[in-house]
């Protein structure tokens, strides 16, 4: 699918973005469109419910919530208009605790906790280029999950000299029980999500030395 509606048109602000077709999906960062079609697969669907539903069931007398894609997330520089706003995105799952972020929109700020599942489309964009996003709007906790390895990966904001950045991520396979930093009696039993296989094996530093 080409980029929406305007030929030759190569930066996108939300001013296009509230107008583009109901049944299409995209997102922008810094003013690049990304086509999100086609729909995810069954096991991507499959683990982000798993996922969501665990959480949600947590927080159910918490302040956060949780919310599935498709849910914009709007991640403006300082004191741009919101016809301005380059970057809107699609997690698949966000944690917010700020509902003064909230509106019908979606979320205005950076969530939490992002949770994104690998799809052979979008494994790029997520693995570096949103890393990279999350980490400089200062998302707390961005955790990448690899449906094909059964491996999550957890990235925690850390504060350095510089200024914020993701440190050396934890990685957890099939066995694991991630937590959340912000929620630590949260567990995450991945063999639910995963399912058990004894042919995994533990992932090797050297495939992901580049992420």
């Amino acid at each position: 699918m080409p980029i929406p509606k305007e030929t030759g048109k190569q930066y996108f602000t939300y001013a296009e973005y509230k107008n583009w077709p109901d049944d299409e999906r995209w997102e922008i960062i810094d003013g690049e469109a990304y086509d999100m079609s086609p729909a995810p697969g069954m096991t991507h669907q499959r683990m982000v419910g798993e996922i969501y539903r665990r959480i949600a069931d947590f927080l159910e007398e918490n302040k956060c919530e949780v919310f599935v894609a498709p849910f914009d997330v709007f991640l403006p520089e300082p004191n741009e208009k919101e016809d301005k706003i380059s970057t809107i995105v699609q997690p698949d799952i966000s944690i917010i605790c700020d509902k003064l972020k909230l509106s019908e929109k979606g979320c205005t700020g950076c969530p939490d906790v992002v949770i994104e599942i690998i799809s052979p489309t979008g494994a790029s964009r997520d693995q570096i280029k949103k890393r990279h996003l999350y980490e400089k709007k200062g998302v707390k906790e961005y955790w990448i999950v690899h449906p094909i390895d059964k491996i999550l990966w957890k990235y925690v904001l850390t504060t350095i000299k510089e200024g914020r950045q993701y440190g050396k991520p934890q990685i957890f396979d099939y066995r694991g029980t991630p937590s959340f930093e912000i929620l630590p009696d949260f567990k995450l039993n991945l063999l639910k999500v995963f399912g058990p296989d004894e042919k995994v094996t533990e992932p090797s530093p050297k495939k992901y030395k580049r992420l």
